[in-house]
């Protein structure tokens, strides 16, 4: 199959496939679109079963990135990146650096930053080949914080469109992984009363929760049954498909992770069920922003106050939804796709 026939392509501007065989580095960079300013993305390292799912994560994900760019109001394009392969074993200087070799190749048209199974400690190895990097330790800093707190006000929207509360007091949310993301936002939610279920691929995160938060652990495969208001997503994407539609009580999804849906057609079904979605790219942007500091002449001051601002960005969604009897994550694409296309006018 041809990559402009992708189901997922969406008039991407330029997909780079990037091979170094010193190194074993398999990579693809997706560079979805540069109207608002060049492509700012994480790169995502993970063990994929094949090539073609890694560029079917990779242009999701890169579109997603344009579109939470768009809506936070950020002076940047969409753009993703992933390495194939286990991160325990692959991870090397030697193919970072070749990484960050192909990064500089692009001329700045692609910033990259952590994602999945990268640290900044990667990202520093990567720096050493290319100045086109955000989210370094010497300068923003780890982006988990903010993307934890945009979250955590995410919720709070939704509960309060869904459920008409103004807090999580008493509210019961199942939390899907507890990495930097998933613990920091899990820790903001018990703060303000909510009551937790939780599970992750790692025994430590989960007994560390249950300690300090209070939260009862399930199993990875119990997460979706339990009868909860709002199942948070903190992990890895696709988890809202067929089969875990079937088993979902929760009336709202909302949690940081991309690409929740496994296809678009779930958001529809979602809606019908009479669930609240949070579409991913607006509810955890906190991370582009904050990593926004380091790409742009941006405060620290304004890079919280754009976080904040995620409340209100869903508020708008949730309430045009309602009054329009449409999905979230259409209403959310119509009003980025609004962004861009006056930022081209614009120009």
């Amino acid at each position: 199959m041809s990559l402009f026939e992708h189901k997922e392509f969406d008039q991407h501007e330029q997909v780079v496939f990037c091979h170094d065989k010193e190194s074993g580095l398999k990579a693809i960079i997706a560079i979805h679109d540069t109207t608002m300013g060049p492509s700012l993305g994480g790169t995502r390292l993970w063990n994929y079963a094949s090539s073609a799912e890694a560029l079917t994560d990779v242009l999701r994900l890169s579109r997603g990135m344009t579109y939470k760019s768009a809506l936070a109001g950020l002076p940047l394009g969409g753009g993703k990146a992933v390495i194939i392969g286990d991160a325990k074993k692959i991870k090397t200087p030697e193919l970072f650096r070749a990484y960050g070799r192909f990064v500089n190749s692009l001329s700045g048209r692609y910033i990259t930053a952590e994602d999945v199974n990268i640290r900044t400690s990667d990202i520093a190895i990567v720096n050493e080949e290319t100045q086109f990097v955000a989210g370094t330790e010497a300068k923003a800093g780890d982006p988990s914080p903010h993307t934890a707190l945009g979250t955590f006000l995410g919720v709070q929207a939704a509960v309060k469109h869904k459920l008409g509360k103004e807090n999580l007091q008493g509210i019961k949310i199942a939390i899907q992984g507890l990495g930097a993301v998933g613990y920091d936002f899990a820790e903001y939610a018990a703060k303000d009363g909510a009551e937790l279920f939780v599970c992750d691929i790692n025994d430590e995160a989960t007994a560390r929760a249950a300690k300090e938060l209070g939260a009862t652990v399930v199993g990875l495969d119990d997460i979706y049954g339990l009868d909860v208001d709002v199942y948070a997503p903190c992990a890895l994407g696709a988890t809202i498909n067929d089969d875990t539609l079937k088993l979902i009580k929760a009336k709202i999804i909302a949690g940081s992770a991309n690409n929740q849906l496994a296809s678009k057609e779930h958001d529809q079904i979602v809606h019908d069920m009479g669930i609240l979605y949070a579409p991913d790219y607006v509810i955890n942007a906190g991370g582009v922003i904050h990593v926004c500091q380091e790409a742009s002449n941006m405060t620290q001051e304004d890079a919280r106050e754009r976080v904040l601002n995620i409340y209100n960005t869903l508020e708008t969604i949730f309430q045009r939804s309602t009054n329009e009897n449409r999905p979230t994550g259409i209403i959310a694409d119509e009003l980025a796709r609004e962004v861009i296309a006056k930022a081209k006018q614009a120009k």
